[in-house]
């Protein structure tokens, strides 16, 4: 009689040899990656034509605004050479509704800072409410030496809605900082280095001014999430309270391969080394985050 022992290891032999023999499972296999999905509220999106005013609030040289007004010219500008940032701005267009035609209205310049270089919440909406329009985009920029409630502490600009006196008419805007000398490493990444984790070197801005160069991502990355989700109904995942929106959804990507601490595989320029990976207007570059598109259910980057 064959020992019950010896049928025990003979059984966990074939078991073990049918292991080793089986094919190993892959990552993905392992891993099922489900589609990153923002759901649509059924609320209002910014489409057709829109204005964008600009509230200059502290001291920004003309080249400067020359920048950033460029930029959001660029985004409806279909003249510019691929990758462009007409064509990263078209995937607004999978969004309900159509196109969102940025064009730059009224611009205010705010140099004496009569609100000081402190400002809080009330004080945005101060300014935000000079242009109060329908269809319209006030967006307020703030100057690097003006400090913002909640500035560099998880926030490096915001996107709200403000209401007419009568309260009929419901207005979007923005503001954005000028991280330069407050928090480069948190709001002008990857143009300088990360405050924490993965210490990556910085890439080099392509306009030439890291402070700026950090104002467009942005600024990009809250035109995206007003006309998308401009009165907290639109397109976004989580709570209303703190949206994962067309771009915040995707952050950090701005090339193929990207992960956290790198930002991807970008355009460098040969003669400068200055990283991008859009052209626009007036000969401009500049460096656009991963935007979620709708058809794909993924986050996309132009290069």
């Amino acid at each position: 009689m064959v020992p019950s022992n010896y049928k025990i290891a003979t059984m966990l032999l074939y078991a073990v040899l049918a292991l080793h023999f089986l094919p190993t499972p892959t990552v993905s296999e392992l891993v099922q990656e489900q589609p990153l999905v923002l759901k649509y509220h059924n609320g209002q999106l910014l489409k057709g034509q829109i204005t964008v005013n600009l509230i200059w609030y502290g001291s920004f040289t003309p080249i400067q605004r020359s920048i950033i007004v460029d930029f959001i010219n660029s985004l409806s500008y279909s003249s510019s050479p691929l990758p462009s940032a007409s064509s990263w701005w078209k995937t607004t267009e999978k969004y309900k509704g159509g196109s969102s035609v940025l064009v730059v209205g009224k611009q205010f310049l705010h140099p004496a800072y009569t609100l000081g270089k402190n400002l809080g919440g009330k004080d945005l909406l101060a300014l935000a409410s000079k242009f109060n329009e329908l269809s319209s985009i006030t967006v307020v920029l703030t100057a690097k030496d003006v400090a913002v409630e909640g500035f560099c502490v998880g926030r490096c600009g915001t996107h709200g809605s403000i209401r007419s006196v009568n309260g009929k008419v419901k207005s979007a805007y923005i503001w954005v900082g000028n991280s330069e000398t407050q928090c480069p490493g948190q709001c002008a990444w990857p143009f300088h280095q990360p405050l924490y984790g993965p210490q990556t070197p910085p890439l080099v801005a392509p306009n030439g001014d890291v402070g700026v160069d950090g104002i467009i991502i942005n600024l990009a990355t809250l035109l995206a999430g007003t006309v998308t989700n401009p009165f907290n109904n639109g397109y976004f995942q989580g709570p209303a309270t703190a949206p994962l929106e067309a771009v915040t959804a995707c952050t950090g990507a701005f090339g193929s391969g990207s992960y956290p601490g790198y930002p991807g595989r970008v355009i460098v320029d040969k003669v400068t080394g200055a990283s991008f990976n859009a052209h626009g207007a007036n000969g401009r570059r500049f460096l656009l985050p991963a935007m979620w598109d709708p058809q794909s259910q993924a986050c996309k980057t132009l290069v």
